[in-house]
């Protein structure tokens, strides 16, 4: 499985409406191929910042068929008003797992 790990950074002020537009965003990332998990963090020292944490079973499943998806554009239209800069965008794979909670 990989990890897309998004570092989105935001305009100040529009936490609770860019949530929730995230929020909205939810049945996108659900219905689509290989997307397995979806979750958005704030970051505590950087309260503008957030990470978008999504799991898919390849790399292909976000890089091709998602990206080239009507679903991206409509997450695009969602949550990129909201953005202060250009999202960071970074795929991860697990090397070593510790443990869960």
């Amino acid at each position: 499985m990989i990890h897309e790990i998004a570092e989105l950074t935001i305009q100040p002020g529009t936490h609770a409406a860019f949530e929730a537009a995230v929020a909205q965003a939810v049945p996108l990332f659900q219905r689509a191929r290989g997307c397995v998990s979806m979750r958005l963090d704030r970051t505590v020292e950087r309260p503008d910042t957030y990470r978008l944490i999504v799991g898919w079973q390849t790399l292909e499943d976000h890089t091709v068929h998602f990206r080239g998806s009507p679903d991206f554009q409509a997450w695009r239209g969602l949550v990129g008003g909201f953005f202060a800069t250009a999202p960071q965008v970074e795929h991860i794979e697990t090397a070593v797992m510790g443990f869960a909670a």
